[in-house]
């Protein structure tokens, strides 16, 4: 198609009266779809069912004779830690194991480090006056709602395909005031970007930050591949051991979407002056974990290969979804001009860069049209994305037929918000 900017006024009038009859007959089929939130579908939890019945009446003890039924070992079960240290890049005494989620770890540690400092505070983050943190945006609406509950100020980045703007971010780390920094390395939410070794080099080696700062490293998509290429990542633990600051990175994940969403297991992973810190702090909070699920998961899963085998069945169930979006945005947009969108290699999440000043139109014409999208801005810190540009579509959920539909409609609302836009800014220029 004809870049939409390169269009005479009658082809401009033509485009949109022609755009406007497809999105007006998607309109009325009256549907009632749902691309909001990245949650599994049903059929990806069935993948999982086998855990219902684990880890069977009887089968309450650990291979230390633990009674899992108990309370107590607030860090986890050694065989649980075991299954999952190799995936977190952590040694089995460098991880601990919570309940079902890896956002309520991170709200916690925020939570302890405002009330009581983090290794090498000089004083509690609550006491700094005024702390901040770096937020590579576009990135994760719940993050940024940690810290706008908080009050904690939130400086927004660029991403740049690779990661983070460095730049821009060794230049705020400088400040002792920032305290932390939001980081997705592998499958980043919503861009679906890999961080590169040197972004991650950077990131450990970086000598101006406070000694109290610390890489809050959600690494919530190091096993969600929707390719045969499983990509890896540098370790960010022994980066920042190398670098000097051993300390640095606090590593959290989860399987929410590997198992069962409400009924997974989240990890915290650190140096071992973190994780005695976070126990420490944690300790007063409960008497342990559910310790049958950790049971449950290491039976289930059984080891590394047996986790990469069902994460192959995940991506044989949402891997046409994610090609079913970009099938229908190729189709639609290429060459017009009026968006540009990713091509994730994993995670749960497809990018689109409408056109400025467009993401909240699109978001009204998709909901008058039947299908719901997350808000426009939510993916920028406190919901104000500058450029008014930015869509998380998250194809997940809904059934293939359904992400099929959808993104007919979601393409022509894109199209269709571009077109008006030119019309308008066409208008105002000749006026």
């Amino acid at each position: 198609m004809t870049l939409i900017a390169d269009l005479s006024t009658p082809e401009l009038a033509a485009l949109r009266s022609s755009v406007q009859a497809q999105y007006d007959a998607f309109r009325g089929q009256g549907l009632k779809l749902d691309m909001t939130r990245g949650k599994p579908a049903p059929d990806q939890l069935d993948l999982a069912n086998a855990m219902l019945a684990l880890p069977g009446n009887g089968d309450y003890f650990s291979a230390a004779g633990e009674d899992g039924r108990n309370y107590g070992n607030l860090q986890g079960l050694a065989e649980t830690r075991a299954l999952f240290s190799p995936i977190l890049g952590a040694p089995v005494d460098g991880v601990v194991v919570g309940d079902n989620s890896s956002l309520a770890l991170m709200h916690d540690c925020i939570v302890y480090a405002l009330l009581k400092g983090v290794p090498g505070s000089a004083r509690p983050w609550s006491k700094e006056g005024s702390p901040a943190f770096i937020c590579p945006a576009p990135g994760y609406d719940r993050h940024f709602a940690i810290l706008e509950e908080f009050g904690i100020r939130m400086l927004p980045v660029a991403m740049t395909g690779h990661g983070p703007d460095m730049d821009a971010v060794e230049k705020l780390a400088a400040d002792p005031s920032v305290k932390g920094m939001w980081c997705v390395p592998k499958y980043s939410n919503p861009t679906g970007e890999i961080y590169s070794d040197e972004t991650i080099a950077r990131l450990a080696a970086m000598r101006a930050a406070a000694p109290d700062f610390r890489l809050f490293w959600d690494n919530a998509y190091c096993v969600h591949h929707l390719t045969e290429r499983r990509n890896e990542i540098p370790n960010i633990l022994e980066e920042c051991e190398r670098a000097g600051h051993p300390d640095r990175a606090f590593i959290f994940a989860s399987t929410s979407k590997v198992t069962l969403a409400g009924a997974g297991v989240a990890f915290f992973a650190s140096s071992a002056a973190n994780v005695r810190w976070y126990l420490s702090s944690a300790s007063k909070r409960s008497i342990g974990p559910d310790k049958l699920n950790q049971l449950r998961h290491v039976r289930f899963l059984r080891d590394v290969a047996g986790i990469e085998r069902h994460m192959d069945a995940h991506r044989a169930l949402i891997a046409p979804k994610f090609a079913a979006v970009a099938e229908a945005l190729e189709r639609h947009l290429a060459g017009t001009g009026a968006a540009r969108w990713t091509a994730p290699e994993g995670g749960y999440f497809i990018s689109v860069e409408a056109t400025a000043g467009t993401a909240q139109r699109v978001v009204e014409l998709a909901k008058a049209a039947g299908v719901a999208l997350t808000p426009a801005g939510a993916t920028w810190p406190y919901g104000k994305d500058p450029h008014d540009s930015n869509l998380r579509l998250a194809p997940t959920f809904p059934t293939l037929a359904e992400v099929r539909a959808a993104s007919e409609g979601i393409a022509l609302c894109i199209l269709l918000a571009a077109i008006e836009a030119r019309a308008v800014h066409r208008a105002e220029s000749a006026a």
